[in-house]
């Protein structure tokens, strides 16, 4: 059953919340909500979540979407979810959930991915098309075979996250290619799940859903699902794919011209491509587009920065804590280059281009001239240098792409794109509305023949801003990441020493 003249519905699961967003068929945004998801850190390093939490926060805020939007559960046609790449639930036969679920950001499988590089590294890398760190969910389970075995011998079945929230709904299992690559353990030549790369780690490939294309109808609201959330029973929802793609997609990431900047709690670049990467620091993911790849980099640390900058140093006695505005505001009157401050984003160890869990952030070139506004301003240049850094690594695999459409919370900053546009030396353009949730609503219309197909989209996707690169401040952020790189590299050993030796005494303290 479907209603042919009514909206899609798009639900994102991200780091902090899950967001559902309500879009007419003419690709106008009507209205959204969200409920708040807990990250848990049981240890250092460690980032879970708990997928029941999920299905809570989606029954939630779908009847608050549509509250919003002053529409019933009979007016919408369609619905399609994205999530997080590499992060999956474990679930035993009984369909139950066996442990919280590790995020993409977790970094406790350092040891696993270096014994998956020293045994099998080039043969990974050639079949599933990426290189080895924490982020993916190879080392991530083999992490669980060798610290929780009681738990792994109980798998019947993994989910990638977004496909879980959608079995709830649906009854279904499957997931989609892009998600299938964020695993690290599909082949790519093939488009199967590798067996070889599976044995490594003693991983049985049953355990793995099937895999189709995003834009495809996976499943129909079930009547138990139609009841616990609101969702009419029997409209279609279609697959999905990774926050990161379905973003893209709403940006209005159609061809090769045009790259998308995510300023969320990760910032990241990514660029269409007609292959996959050659050069290895890029991550390559096959694109929702028929026959197209996009290719990746990021720091992993954004928004989520910024929160703790803001509740950390810019809170009032810790009662409340300055508000985003007033931060832009402070910055805003501190010239470009923050009079020599320089601001390195590695709270949680930095991804692109160095892949190395143990550095860690720091303001550098401190003096009595500098004021709050100063640590603002270093802190967004830094960001945005950090975003240089992975831009530097598009140059070398010649993807050229002569502007950006920029996404995720901190993109609302007028000030922050600025700097950004400044920094990368492009033109950057705000959509109209272009976050994952909304892209997941758009991916559902492709699928339900809502949208001809995806190049139909461009008619649809507007933007709302644009900032050109100033000419002025383009020649100060030239020099200031000439140094922002040295200083990195001058430090990088001493972060090594630091986290080396805090893990010691972490291990110390656990075993008094």
């Amino acid at each position: 059953m479907s209603n042919e003249s009514g909206a899609l519905i798009g639900i994102d699961l991200g780091a902090g919340s899950l967001k559902v967003s309500v879009v007419a068929r003419d690709g106008r945004f009507i209205a959204s909500a969200s409920m708040s998801v807990d990250t848990s850190s049981p240890e250092q390093g460690w980032s879970e979540q708990d997928p029941h939490q999920w299905w809570s926060s989606l029954c939630g805020a779908v009847p608050k979407a549509l509250r919003e939007a002053r529409l019933t559960a009979k007016d919408i046609a369609a619905v399609s979810i994205s999530a997080g790449a590499h992060t999956c639930v474990l679930v035993d036969e009984q369909d139950q959930v066996i442990r919280p679920a590790i995020m993409w950001n977790d970094q406790r499988s350092l040891a696993e991915c270096d014994l998956l590089r020293a045994e099998a590294g080039s043969m990974i890398g050639s079949t599933a098309g990426n290189q080895i760190t924490p982020t993916w969910t190879l080392p991530q389970l083999y992490w669980l075979t060798r610290n929780e075995p009681g738990k792994v011998t109980a798998v019947s079945r993994i989910y990638p996250a977004k496909d879980w929230l959608r079995s709830r709904l649906t009854g279904d299992w499957s997931t989609d290619r892009v998600d299938a690559l964020g695993t690290l353990m599909f082949d790519v030549s093939t488009s199967e799940w590798s067996a070889p790369i599976c044995d490594l780690i003693g991983w049985p490939v049953a355990s793995l859903p099937p895999v189709g294309r995003s834009e495809a109808i996976a499943g129909h609201i079930t009547q138990v699902a139609a009841q616990a959330c609101g969702l009419p029973q029997g409209i279609p929802v279609v697959r999905g794919s990774s926050d990161t793609a379905v973003e893209a997609l709403g940006a209005g990431m159609l061809d090769t011209n045009t790259a998308t900047i995510k300023l969320a709690t990760a910032a990241t670049i990514s660029c269409y491509s007609h292959a996959p990467a050659d050069n290895k620091e890029l991550i390559s993911y096959s694109y929702l587009v028929p026959e197209s790849w996009y290719l990746i980099t990021g720091t992993n640390s954004c928004a989520s920065a910024h929160e703790w900058l803001r509740k950390t140093l810019f809170s009032a006695g810790g009662e409340r804590a300055a508000s985003f505005a007033e931060m832009d505001c402070l910055a805003g009157a501190i010239a470009p280059g923050a009079e020599g401050l320089f601001f390195h984003p590695y709270l949680n160890g930095e991804r692109t281009p160095y892949w190395d869990p143990k550095l860690r952030a720091d303001f550098v070139g401190l003096g009595f001239n500098h004021n709050p506004g100063h640590i603002i301003r270093a802190f967004y240049e830094g960001i945005a240098y950090s975003l240089r850094d992975c831009l530097e690594i598009f140059k070398q695999e010649n993807a050229a792409f002569s502007s950006a459409r920029i996404t995720g919370g901190g993109a609302r900053s007028n000030f922050w794109r600025q700097i950004v546009a400044d920094t990368l030396e492009i033109p950057i353009e705000l959509p109209m509305a272009a976050d994952a949730s909304y892209g997941a609503a758009l991916l559902a219309g492709i699928g339900t023949g809502v949208f001809e197909n995806f190049n139909a989209l461009a008619g649809v996707i507007r933007t709302a801003a644009r900032n050109e690169p100033i000419a002025a401040n383009v020649e100060i952020y030239r020099r200031g990441f000439e140094t922002y790189r040295l200083v990195q590299r001058q430090l990088a050993p001493a972060y090594h020493q630091i986290f080396d030796a805090q893990q010691k005494q972490n291990a110390k303290g656990e075993s008094m």
